[in-house]
């Protein structure tokens, strides 16, 4: 795992970053997929920490959109967007802890061309929608189908390829009671659409219920800060991670880890909001466990910390704020 051997999912997990037995879900397995993050479902996985599990992810219309003639809005059954692989019960875990996903790889998979991005009436983020209602007529639906291989990236046309830079687009665990869509990104994490969350890095999660419960799926190609049109490219995929358990280590919102930055995520409107839930939980984070005294944080993050945007265009806009490693030594 190279610098993940040194991550606080290793130092602080239950398997300090052992490999335990490796468990499929297939779409067999899977059968229903979920379209609500809760606790009202049983679980498709029961894992020890330290398992890795394989899910076959769908895209985020579960294949529905074939043809670049289909109509998005004809199709779609809303809100029955972002299937959800799980959900998978991790033993020992109870509300307080923490887990910790190691996202190991991400491969697409199904027939070419396997890749869907589109423009849908009243969603995106230079659109009117049903939250900020405008008179103007809704743009023109598109749909682009798309040929995509780890190797290749992305052929967007016959000029321009974008890279393979895959990442899970809507991953979390269950809230306590609710049962909330899997469109929306909130404390438990949920369809956050950050870039950040891709292969290599380590996401921690808040356990709010006993088990956990984690969902995951919604997997993207590629997607640009924001999702500016409110679909990436989407795409199915063999998506692997490896999951541990933090005992005793709470957190409000969910974290992130990479080998070379720390990062905390907040999801709200108005997008301001998402900011200083990320800033402020990057603050407390820093002087619980990296020596810092609170507004001597706030102070090194007004000049060093960094912010990365997810979606501006779900229900909740997300938002990461960031500091470099070398600044926690």
């Amino acid at each position: 795992m190279a610098w993940q051997s040194e991550s606080i999912m290793a130092r602080k997990g239950v398997a300090r970053g052992a490999r335990g037995a490796h468990h499929l879900i297939t779409e067999q397995d899977q059968g229903k997929y979920h379209y609500v993050y809760g606790p009202y479902v049983d679980p498709v996985l029961i894992i020890d920490p330290g398992a890795v599990v394989s899910a076959e992810t769908h895209d985020a219309f579960e294949g529905a959109i074939k043809h670049e003639t289909d109509s998005p809005s004809k199709i779609l059954n809303f809100p029955f967007l972002n299937p959800q692989n799980g959900p998978i019960y991790v033993n020992g875990a109870e509300k307080g802890d923490t887990l910790a996903v190691y996202i190991e790889s991400i491969v697409p998979r199904g027939p070419q061309p396997r890749g869907t991005t589109v423009v849908m009436p009243e969603f995106g983020g230079l659109v009117g929608t049903g939250n900020t209602a405008l008179l103007n007529p809704a743009l023109p639906e598109r749909v682009k189908k798309l040929e995509i291989t780890a190797e290749k990236g992305t052929v967007w046309n016959d000029k321009i390829t974008l890279p393979y830079e895959p990442f899970i687009g809507t991953i979390g665990t269950s809230p306590e009671i609710e049962a909330i869509s899997s469109l929306v990104p909130d404390y438990y994490g949920g369809n956050m659409d950050l870039p950040d969350i891709g292969t290599g890095a380590i996401i921690y999660l808040p356990v709010n219920t006993k088990g956990a419960l984690l969902y995951l799926g919604d997997c993207h190609a590629a997607q640009g800060d924001g999702e500016l049109c409110g679909v990436a490219i989407e795409h199915p995929t063999v998506t692997t991670v490896q999951v541990d358990l933090i005992k005793g280590w709470p957190i409000a919102w969910p974290r992130l880890e990479t080998k070379d930055f720390i990062m905390t995520i907040g999801s709200a409107r108005p997008m301001e909001d998402a900011a200083r839930i990320a800033y402020r939980e990057l603050c407390r984070w820093m002087a619980a466990d990296y020596g810092f005294d609170e507004i001597d944080a706030y102070m090194l993050l007004t000049q060093a910390g960094r912010v990365r945007l997810g979606n501006m265009v779900d229900p909740k806009y997300t938002l990461g704020a960031t500091i470099k490693k070398h600044f926690l030594v």
